[in-house]
């Protein structure tokens, strides 16, 4: 019975989950929706960071990642069973990212196309890196 209950709550979260695609936005910024950015620490350094987004690389200069310890972090970070956005430079690299992390762990994820740039080009609050 454990096991039949364990496999329901399973595929209920995974048909639950979702990747929402939308540019970055005061709108959402006001939803107060935990922001992840994916990105170096170069990165993050040459052009600071959204308000109130929480920098955890994904992948590294070389684009290797270790998915155990983004996930160990972001757990420890955020409450992954409420939505959540990912930021990167561009848009390509969570273009990657949310749809795995929605269909791999049935999380909702917010891909914030256009990345930190467009973020920037639109005035979005950006502060340096703490």
């Amino acid at each position: 019975m454990k096991k039949i209950i364990l496999i329901l709550t399973l595929l209920f979260g995974v048909l639950q989950a979702e990747v929402i695609n939308q540019p970055p936005s005061a709108e959402l910024l006001a939803k107060e929706i935990p922001i992840i950015d994916i990105r170096t620490p170069g990165e993050w350094k040459e052009t600071g960071v959204l308000k109130s987004s929480i920098p955890i690389m994904f992948f590294d200069v070389r684009g290797g990642y270790n998915v155990d310890r983004f996930m160990q972090e972001l757990n420890a970070k955020i409450d992954t069973k409420k939505p959540f956005a990912i930021i990167c430079r561009t848009g390509s690299r969570t273009s990657m990212l949310a749809p795995f992390l929605s269909k791999t762990f049935g999380y909702t994820v917010y891909n914030l196309k256009g990345g930190i740039l467009y973020a920037s080009r639109l005035g979005l609050p950006i502060e340096p890196l703490k």
